[in-house]
């Protein structure tokens, strides 16, 4: 089943050679894997899990395809520093996918607020319903709404939204310099 092209989502970044961009909540980490493509040699992808077995998997996944700019990181994104990047360190950040799975989305609106270099871009990818069961529960699901209303009364702004594939919105963000 054809959910989502991670390719396609991620170009809508504007990534270039040499950026530094941590995916969060990265699973299996194909949006990593698409960054680490665009930044290059000269640029970093931090995969942040808190499933040490998802890491596994990428590292393994990444070396297959020859990635050496790929660094798997195993933290918690609901808690402050829970990353371990550093702050104001990150070009771009993804969260694809992982908002309606965290208890409290307040804190990992934070913790992208400080890995985020001022005028970075966030893309954010989450499901837009539950489609009889194919996505997660109804009650689970962050609104497209809402999840604007989340990071802009934070702090950041709108550039564009698009469809992430059928199932899924998809909007990018900046964080003002």
């Amino acid at each position: 089943m054809n959910f989502s092209d991670p390719n396609a989502n991620v170009l809508q970044l504007g990534l270039r050679e040499g950026m530094k961009v941590a995916d969060l909540g990265a699973g299996v980490g194909h949006h990593a894997i698409a960054a680490a493509h665009i930044v290059g040699e000269t640029g970093r992808v931090y995969a942040v899990d808190v499933q040490e077995e998802l890491l596994r998997h990428l590292e393994s996944s990444a070396a297959a395809r020859g990635l050496k700019n790929m660094e798997t990181v195993w933290g918690n994104i609901e808690k402050q520093g829970g990353t371990t990047l550093k702050e104001d360190s990150m070009d771009a950040v993804i969260l694809s996918n992982a908002l309606f799975q965290v208890e409290h989305q307040a804190p990992v609106v934070a913790e992208i607020k400080r890995i985020l270099k001022p005028g970075g871009r966030l893309l954010l990818i989450d499901w837009a319903g539950s489609y009889d069961g194919i996505g997660p529960p109804e009650a689970d699901i962050i609104s497209e709404h809402t999840a604007l209303e989340l990071f802009i009364t934070n702090g950041f702004h709108k550039m564009k939204d698009f469809r992430a594939g059928p199932h899924h919105y998809s909007i990018v963000f900046t964080l003002p310099t």
